[in-house]
């Protein structure tokens, strides 16, 4: 497992998303999805530089029911989760100074 990335799923979501105590950036993406293999390097640079933030990434094809809960309908989408709050969301691939200005 990339160290960088914690392996999110449904029974962890909660202790390492909702309730971390530094902003969480998540991305939904999926294995077929093209446009998420373009963000992929984008988003473990965030990772690699920002040490105030934590980043997940979560596959919707594992875990669609969390997809679903964040009302995800295309991949791949990027939330910031605040204190278990939805802060900010974007879907599709942005440009990294768009993605740190979501943080």
């Amino acid at each position: 497992i990339d160290m960088l990335h914690l392996n999110i799923n449904k029974e962890n979501f909660k202790s390492e998303v909702l309730e971390s105590n530094k902003p969480v950036l998540l991305d939904f993406f999926a294995s077929w999805c093209g446009p998420c293999k373009m963000l992929s390097p984008i988003i473990d640079e965030i990772a690699a530089e920002r040490e105030d933030v934590k980043v997940v990434k979560l596959d919707i094809d594992e875990h669609p029911e969390l997809a679903a809960e964040y009302g995800v309908m295309s991949v791949p989408s990027l939330f910031v989760i605040k204190g278990g709050e939805i802060a900010n969301q974007a879907m599709g691939v942005r440009p990294k100074q768009q993605i740190l200005g979501l943080l």
